[in-house]
């Protein structure tokens, strides 16, 4: 439970650092079900002669690395949404059952009902976030998921359906998050509207916005998480180790009101009114995902964005 301190921290501030908020069985579970995920993915190209075989003693991270520097889709397999444009009945996504238990935690719901009561519902706007080391990262490669993203608020990502909706983000450190290997920092100031923003490679605030900004690094170590209040500027620095930095943006909203992503599927995960609404089986989830892919694959492109590039700032 998160203390007075805590609470008034996150209301004066827009953000909170929560050490040790889910325990060793969770990250090592997602790990597991991550392994087994980069097995079949390896395995497939390994099939298709596009990687080497892999040896009995080949890590997690060795595959990942191997793929990466290879040019092979492997974030958007590892994702838990889809893309924003290019939707087909078997875009690759994943949603498994260590997943669904990191989304409804205990301690990470008894949490967000401190700030937002007691009807809680999964926001489909979350994401997984693996970053390569920097200097490993390709020329052309401009996803927000994979470098270092820029300068945004969680609201900005949303449709203008959200505006009024009470939303809060847990960026979910799997491995230690240091200013040295890409860290969160976020806008120390007093921020509670909507700042203009352009869509370029990113959803980006322009810099003139955000002058009087003070950025401050949010370092948190693995089973912690950063929350956000959804007009906080934050970005992420770049990741200047050697190693691959990895995290979960989960989002959460009060039961009943706009998610800013309509056409995705959410879910309740925690009632007090209607208990019997609370989804508890990942492979409802799971469906509620295969058809809207199955859905959206048959429409015309739905935009997930509300900026453009016209806007004299965006020059």
């Amino acid at each position: 439970m998160l203390s007075r301190e805590q609470l008034d921290h996150f209301h004066n501030k827009g953000y909170l650092v929560v050490e040790n908020l889910v325990d060793d069985r969770t990250l090592e579970a997602l790990r597991e079900e991550y392994a087994e995920l980069m097995d079949r993915l390896y395995g497939q190209w390994e099939t298709d002669g596009l990687v080497e075989p892999a040896s009995s003693d080949m890590s997690f991270w060795e595959k990942l690395d191997r793929a990466y520097k290879g040019g092979f889709d492997w974030y958007q397999p590892m994702d838990i949404s889809l893309p924003h444009h290019d939707i087909a009945a078997d875009t690759p996504m994943h949603i498994g059952p260590a997943v669904f238990d990191l989304i409804r935690h205990k301690n990470i719901l008894d949490m967000i009902e401190q700030l937002i009561g007691p009807e809680i519902t999964s926001n489909p706007i979350q994401h997984t976030r693996i970053k390569p080391p920097q200097d490993a990262v390709q020329v052309h490669e401009k996803r927000a998921h994979i470098i270092a993203t820029d300068w945004h608020q969680d609201k900005g990502v949303t449709l203008p359906e959200a505006d009024q909706t009470n939303m809060i983000t847990v960026w979910l450190a799997v491995t230690d998050a240091t200013i040295e290997n890409g860290c969160l920092q976020v806008a120390d100031g007093e921020f509670r509207e909507m700042l203009p923003h352009c869509l370029k490679d990113q959803v980006t605030i322009p810099a003139q916005f955000l002058e009087s900004a003070s950025p401050t690094p949010v370092p948190v170590k693995a089973g912690g998480a950063v929350l956000f209040h959804p007009l906080t500027p934050h970005c992420s620095l770049p990741n200047k180790s050697e190693h691959y930095r990895w995290s979960f943006d989960l989002r959460y909203n009060v039961t009943g009101e706009a998610t800013g992503r309509s056409q995705f599927p959410e879910f309740v995960v925690r009632s007090q009114d209607d208990p019997s609404s609370v989804l508890h089986d990942w492979k409802d989830w799971k469906q509620m995902w295969d058809d809207t892919k199955v859905r959206l694959s048959q429409m015309p492109h739905v935009d997930q964005h509300r900026w453009g590039n016209d806007a004299p700032y965006c020059a």
